[in-house]
């Protein structure tokens, strides 16, 4: 997936997080995907869940991606947040 991403968009940051990343996956738990990307509009994000569905079905697995900019992750309110918080501690680079 991120081989496909990196073709599409400029990444900044890629990584698994929840379940599986730490390890208490069970056959059907998704594929949390974070996604930081350079500058981001409707065609980027929609380009990145596209690609998260069509790899997500050559592999059989829900693949769930969230996908934000560098100015997001940066330098808005959505950098304390929980979710980040999480991405930030438990996430796998990829």
């Amino acid at each position: 997936m991120k081989a496909r991403l990196s073709g599409v968009v400029e990444l900044v940051d890629f990584r698994v997080f929840g379940s599986r990343a730490r390890g208490e996956a069970d056959e059907f738990s998704d594929f949390d995907v974070f996604i930081e990307v350079e500058t981001l509009d409707a065609e980027i994000k929609q380009k990145s869940r596209d690609i998260a569905w069509e790899v997500g079905f050559e592999h059989l697995i829900h693949i769930s991606p969230l996908v934000f900019s560098r100015h997001e992750v940066e330098d808005s309110p959505l950098k304390v947040s929980p979710i980040i918080a999480n991405i930030s501690s438990e996430g796998v680079f990829i």
